[in-house]
């Protein structure tokens, strides 16, 4: 049986750091993979994730399964946290699910879509995070793009995009980036957002967000704002939302997809039927790190703590894009003002794929094939040998 399978090739941005580790040369910089990283180029326990993971093993008299839909409190907590105490005004009617990291939670959203309504269509943007087409894919669904990215003018096509919405037939999905749009950290402003919404509710289209990174864009209010407004707004609508990124919980795989429904006779069906989902992919979730977050979010000085936390990396991010720009410009390479314009961790260079070998080989700076950069991964030590380096390819 299994002489029938071939070899899997490198994962393209997994590759990237298995190849960065086997590099032997002592100045080598990775900007590849999406995690949140140190002025030592470490990726930190979050201080009030650590102190609530103390106290959740100190009380913890039991290691028995959670149910299919996970931890209720986390559930409840990652509710608020992204729609708004009050559900934004859909009480009753949105209800979460835990999934295995924010993965697991678009992998329940493309099921749910699927048994829901098999012919359904997503659309995603073009460009977008490499592993949304093979989730939603791998459910069956079809999966098409819409026009998102310019990378001449560095913006968002507005136009084009709301064109593309408006041609759509109803019942559609729109897969929609929340806040720092992977891979290009070029985000929709709140005109956009306002026109995306008026388009999906007067054309019947049904907004599944991936909310990522919230807290990593502006404030965690902010970055939840476009989600917000959409669930006034529309009858249905899915959010993805992970904890890997804003709690640094990027091994203990936790995330919760997010239903808001017509009324919430509809909202609990459709829990019912996600944990059935649930219990055939993988039966239970994890409890740890929904545990984790449960606690944070409901103690006021662990939140208090870890908002503070999430805003200095924020900060921090915003502070190396600067930084990054100031470099390439010093070095007479043009104008990388726009990166200082994007949001979250990433940003995509005007790279060929032969600069970004290049890049790798000649100069042991590690980027996303299609160019696209960690800045979390920059730091005063490393930027002048990354702006060197990225100078040297673009000069040819």
């Amino acid at each position: 049986m299994l002489h029938t399978l071939a070899r899997v090739p490198d994962d393209p941005i997994l590759g990237i750091s298995a190849a960065f580790r086997r590099d032997p040369a002592p100045l080598k910089v990775d900007l590849g993979v999406g995690v949140y990283k140190d002025e030592a180029g470490e990726t930190p326990v979050v201080r009030a994730v650590r102190a609530a993971e103390q106290q959740v093993l100190a009380v913890q008299r039991s290691k028995t399964y959670l149910s299919p839909v996970g931890n209720p409190g986390f559930n409840a907590g990652v509710l608020d946290l992204v729609l708004g105490a009050d559900h934004a005004g859909r009480k009753g009617q949105a209800v979460a699910v835990q999934g295995p990291g924010g993965s697991g939670a678009l992998r329940l959203g493309a099921e749910l879509i699927r048994l829901a309504s098999p012919g359904a269509v997503v659309h995603v943007s073009d460009p977008t995070w490499a592993n949304h087409m093979p989730l939603i894919g791998g459910a069956g669904l079809k999966v098409e793009e819409y026009p998102y990215y310019d990378p001449a003018r560095h913006a968002v096509r507005t136009d084009a995009l709301l064109a593309h919405l408006d041609g759509l037939v109803a019942g559609s999905i729109v897969l929609l980036h929340g806040s720092c749009h992977n891979p290009t950290g070029q985000d929709l402003g709140e005109a956009d957002w306002r026109a995306i919404g008026e388009t999906l509710q007067r054309r019947g289209l049904i907004p599944f967000v991936d909310l990522a990174y919230q807290g990593f864009g502006g404030s965690l209010d902010e970055d939840a704002a476009p989600v917000r407004a959409l669930a006034r707004l529309v009858p249905e609508m899915l959010v993805a939302v992970s904890c890997s990124k804003n709690f640094g919980l990027y091994r203990e795989r936790t995330g919760a997809l997010l239903v808001v429904a017509a009324d919430s006779t509809q909202a609990q069906i459709a829990a019912g039927q996600l944990g059935r989902i649930a219990r055939t992919l993988y039966s239970m979730p994890p409890d740890h790190g929904a545990a984790i977050v449960d606690r944070v979010l409901a103690d006021a000085t662990l939140r208090s703590d870890w908002e503070s936390e999430v805003a200095a990396m924020n900060a921090r991010m915003r502070a190396l894009r600067a930084l990054l720009a100031r470099e390439l410009e010093a070095r007479g390479t043009g104008d990388f003002g726009w990166i200082t314009q994007q949001r979250g961790m990433f940003s995509r260079l005007d790279l060929t794929s032969d600069q970004v070998v290049r890049l790798r080989e000649q100069h042991h700076v590690y980027v996303a094939p299609d160019g696209r950069v960690n800045v979390a991964g920059i730091s005063p030590a490393n930027v002048g040998h990354v702006a060197d380096s990225i100078a040297a390819v673009l000069r040819g």
